[in-house]
């Protein structure tokens, strides 16, 4: 039998005395064969930084419109206006969402939609204010990088004045939605119109330094290299020694159906695992790495918990946006349903709040 370690001897090495990896040992994991060694590495880590917990929410998900100028080459989500299947909700109906949601327990409401070409700014000023006011305990979760760069354009002012009233609205966590990738190159092949992933993270330097935490994410399976996956992990991890200001990176496997790029094959399992893994090193000042079952599927976020992942997001109650693009997961998993799968790995599941608060663990007799 071969080691453990096989032809990762020198990262076993760093891994065991704290010394950071590089852009080439991202590369070199990321083409490892070695799946057992790789998953070892990343579990020791993950165990290093929460032990044996798994965490989940009770959250819900409202997409507010889907009528987007951009109209970015990866999505399957946006259409034109009065374009067939296009929509866009009016306060009201947004208002008896998160009403809905509230008196099923949830504690958090994921908000996000396109760049809608005419609503005005404040469209989405009140929409938070009457949110929050209707469901003061639930936490905001609200708006991409992307749609924070258009608030800012059609305003004509900094995007710090913009964060600040949305603060003060009630917004009280950033997406990590629009990162895509950071390269360049690879944006401006699926993305041409939307901001750069230097703007994204000045946007997020923005908020952190406002008190604003935030997630982020990170779109695999498309065009992008080994390297531009790793520069792009690393450009996190500098922000986040900066600012401190990040909980999360989501991964997210790109879903081709019913978008410009239907001929891509989609991310194997093993992929998806390998990113999961080679995230959890790479990133050792991030605290939680999702395995967003939404896109990777149940059962795939459920082995990625031992590949460095901590996180199954939540019950996600009405997400759009992957299922429009050919997700075959389910709309949703019950409390019961992640907990079974956390615990049947003899992992504790934990539901969380948005800020990583414990409200309740559920052990198993495997629990360590």
């Amino acid at each position: 039998m071969e080691p453990l370690t096989y032809g990762l001897e020198d990262i076993f090495e760093k891994v065991e005395s704290n010394i950071r990896l590089t852009l080439e040992d991202g590369v070199k994991l990321l083409n490892t064969k070695n799946m057992l060694g790789l998953g070892y590495l990343a579990n020791e880590r993950r165990k290093s930084q929460t032990g044996n917990f798994v965490y989940f929410n009770n959250n819900g998900h409202i997409n507010y419109s889907n009528v987007c100028k951009i109209r970015c080459g990866f999505c399957a989500f946006g259409k034109e206006p009065g374009e067939k299947g296009s929509y866009t909700m009016d306060l009201e109906e947004i208002v008896r969402r998160a009403e809905n949601y509230g008196s099923l327990g949830a504690t958090e409401i994921h908000i996000v939609g396109g760049i809608h070409p005419d609503l005005p700014f404040s469209y989405y000023l009140d929409l938070i204010r009457r949110v929050h006011k209707a469901v003061p305990s639930v936490s905001l979760k609200a708006f991409t990088a992307a749609e924070y760069d258009y608030y800012s354009q059609l305003e004509g002012i900094p995007v710090e004045e913009i964060l600040l009233q949305m603060k003060e609205a009630g917004v009280s966590f950033v997406t990590g939605g629009g990162a895509e990738n950071f390269s360049q190159r690879v944006r401006d092949i699926i993305c041409p119109g939307k901001l750069t992933g230097e703007r994204w993270l000045e946007i997020h330097r923005t908020a952190h330094r406002l008190g604003i935490p935030s997630n982020a994410n990170m779109l695999f399976g498309i065009i992008e290299t080994d390297e531009e996956v790793i520069q792009h992990l690393l450009a996190l991890r500098n922000l986040q020694d900066e600012t401190g200001g990040f909980y999360a990176l989501i991964p997210t496997a790109f879903h081709p159906k019913n978008t410009k790029f239907a001929d891509i094959k989609q991310a194997s399992a093993i992929r998806t695992l390998k990113i999961m893994a080679v995230s959890r090193l790479i990133l050792d000042n991030f605290k939680y790495i999702k395995a967003y079952w939404v896109a990777s599927s149940p059962q795939v976020a459920q082995i990625a918990l031992t590949f460095g992942a901590n996180d199954l997001d939540g019950v996600v109650r009405e997400e759009k946006i992957y299922h429009t693009a050919g997700a075959s997961s389910p709309q949703m998993q019950t409390e019961s349903e992640l907990i079974n799968l956390i615990n049947e790995l003899g992992l504790t599941a934990v539901e969380r709040d948005t800020y990583y608060n414990i409200l309740k663990t559920y052990e198993t007799s495997n629990s360590k």
